[in-house]
C-alpha cells in the first residue's frame, strides 16, 4: 500500500515543488523587471502548484491533464508573450515547463497503468 501510494504521489509533490520553483524564479533570477515573465512565472506557478496539491487532497485525472496543458504552455510562452530575448526567465520557462509536462504525462500514465497487486 506504501508503495503504490508513494509511486501515485511522487509526481504530484514534484509538480507541487516546480511550481513554487517558477512562482519565485523572478526574484531569485532576477527577471522580475520584465513584467511579461514575471507575470507568466507567477501566475503560471500558482496554478501548477494548485493543482498538484488538489491532486494530491483528492486525485482527479483532469487536474494532471491541465497540469500538462499549463507545463505545455510555460515552455513555449518566452516565444508567444515575446520574453525570449531574456535568457534567464527564457530557459527558466523552457526547463520548468518541460519538467511539468512530463511529470504531469507520467502521472497520467500511472493512473491509466494497472496496478500490480501482490
Amino acid at each position: 500500500m506504501a508503495n503504490a501510494l508513494k509511486r501515485e504521489t511522487w509526481p504530484d509533490v514534484v509538480n507541487l515543488i516546480l511550481g513554487a520553483c517558477l512562482f519565485l524564479s523572478p526574484w531569485v533570477l532576477g527577471f522580475y523587471g520584465d513584467s511579461a515573465a514575471s507575470w507568466n512565472a507567477w501566475l503560471s506557478g500558482i496554478v501548477v502548484a494548485g493543482l498538484a496539491i488538489a491532486a494530491l487532497a483528492a486525485f482527479a485525472e483532469w487536474e494532471e491533464w491541465i497540469n500538462l496543458i499549463v507545463g505545455i504552455w510555460v515552455a513555449v510562452s518566452p516565444w508567444l508573450v515575446g520574453f525570449s530575448g531574456d535568457a534567464a526567465a527564457a530557459w527558466t520557462h523552457l526547463i520548468l515547463g518541460a519538467i511539468v509536462a512530463i511529470v504531469a504525462a507520467a502521472r497520467i500514465w500511472l493512473a491509466r497503468s494497472p496496478h500490480v497487486t501482490a
